[in-house]
């Protein structure tokens, strides 16, 4: 049996930084356990922007946000092992993990679980029909497109307008496929506007307000699903249903806490949610056990996974040593906001905050907290821009995600992309200079230290 004075399960932003505040807390020896064979976690496969503004100050991609992450607990001196499955947690803290060269058992002086989430299914939500293929949760079409280079289906039905769902409308739209709606039950989109207006509104795709998908049909492939409004209850209004055919329907119906690891701990969960219960230092009801970011709580920025992380890492590493922990930060919220665009109005995407800023009838601007609010809405009207994320091959067939170092003109984002077929990039380093003829290169993660501040 190996000793380590911190143990972390999970290899995603929250435990990745909570690594790193070990570390920097005093923990002579650190561990990080990953199931996959990268870290990051779900990062990995957010290729599109918008990470980084609250921890980094800048518009980062999720590998490029995962890149930074890794380097730093690295640079902390931690341990990070992947292809680690935890199958075991003791209340007295040892862990079994199955890996590459066989059972690997630790007794940890401190565990941290950063277990992250999971995707509600179709099961949880209870769709009546048949079972045919081509139904995915958001996630794994994500994964499958994004990590895998396969694509999912051509004609696409996405149920749920979380900011998932509304940036994989984009994602296959931009890929190729025909997105032919986003239909949700709630009187209101639960996305970021943003995502509504550049994820849907830039490419036409219709948003269809209390309405679910309420029937599946098809054999071996999906080939429909019907479509029905809802009542103020929540429940299909008779002779409103009507019939989508389509190869593929994408589920973005909510996030659940990952915590079956936590249970064979003994640790307390909070029922309505299954996230860990922890008192103000992030520790659970578990001595010596802490917890943060999605396995405790579904938070809507990795920004805030990763400070949650350091503080859980810090208190473990305090734990460990005898010394008093400290309370954790006050939790917080995107204040970018939600649900549909307002007419005349633009939402800034520069800075956290997400200053919502109005074009009065004199044409001058308001509520823009700062200078660059007021110059990205003026662009926003006369000529939109939209970096662009993707995804090439190398010529040895690896994967790599890019990203347009700076915006392209909105309407050229499907013939830009369109120019990208059988394009593959020399190596896993380089960038693509000027592809699309406007002065604009396509680059790397490994590029994204030349990313300027926002």
């Amino acid at each position: 049996m190996k000793h380590y004075d911190v143990v972390i399960i999970g290899g995603g932003p929250g435990g990745l930084a909570a690594a790193k505040g070990a570390r920097e807390a005093g923990a002579a020896s650190v561990l990080v356990l990953e199931r996959d064979d990268r870290l990051g976690g779900i990062l990995n496969q957010c290729i599109h922007d918008g990470f980084g503004l609250v921890r980094y100050k800048a518009m980062l991609t999720g590998p490029e946000y995962a890149r930074r992450a890794r380097q730093e607990a690295l640079d902390a001196g931690s341990e990070l092992l992947t292809g680690a499955m935890v199958t075991g947690l003791t209340a007295d803290r040892v862990v079994t993990a199955v890996t590459r060269d066989g059972l690997l058992t630790l007794q940890a002086g401190a565990v941290v679980l950063a277990t992250g989430c999971r995707e509600r299914t179709r099961g949880a939500i209870a769709i009546p029909g048949s079972r045919p293929a081509g139904i995915y949760t958001a996630g794994a079409a994500q994964n499958l497109i994004n990590t895998k280079n396969l694509m999912v289906g051509k004609r696409v039905v996405v149920l749920g307008s979380g900011d998932v769902g509304l940036i994989m409308a984009r994602r296959l739209t931009l890929e190729g496929a025909r997105v032919l709606c986003v239909a949700e039950m709630n009187p209101l989109p639960s996305g970021l506007e943003r995502n509504v207006s550049q994820c849907l509104y830039d490419f036409g795709i219709p948003l269809y307000l209390r309405c679910s998908v309420t029937n599946i049909w098809g054999r071996k492939r999906l080939e429909a699903v019907e479509l029905s409004d809802l009542d103020d209850a929540g429940q299909p209004i008779p002779g409103t249903q009507q019939r989508v055919d389509c190869d593929t329907l994408l589920l973005s119906v909510g996030l659940i806490p990952e915590n079956e690891v936590a249970q064979q701990a003994g640790v307390a969960l909070d029922p309505r949610s299954n996230g860990t219960v922890t008192d103000v230092f992030l520790q659970t009801s578990v001595p010596g056990i802490f917890s943060c970011g999605n396995s405790r709580k579904v938070l809507d920025l990795a920004d805030f996974v990763t400070v949650q992380g350091l503080a859980a890492g810090r208190n473990a590493a305090a734990f460990l040593q005898g010394k008093p922990l400290e309370e954790m930060p006050p939790e917080t919220s995107n204040a970018m906001a939600k649900g549909l665009p307002q007419p005349g109005a633009v939402t800034c995407i520069l800075c956290p905050k997400g200053c919502r800023i109005q074009t009065d009838s004199d044409g001058t601007l308001t509520g823009n907290g700062c200078p660059k609010g007021e110059t990205y809405a003026l662009q926003e009207q006369k000529a939109p821009q939209r970096v662009l994320t993707t995804t090439l091959l190398t010529r040895d067939g690896q994967q790599i995600p890019v990203k347009s170092r700076a915006g392209l003109p909105r309407g050229r984002l499907l013939s830009c992309m369109e120019s990208l077929h059988g394009v593959r990039l020399p190596d896993e380093t380089s960038l693509l200079p000027d592809p699309f003829g406007l002065g604009v290169d396509l680059v790397p993660p490994a590029h994204d230290i030349q990313t300027p501040e926002v």
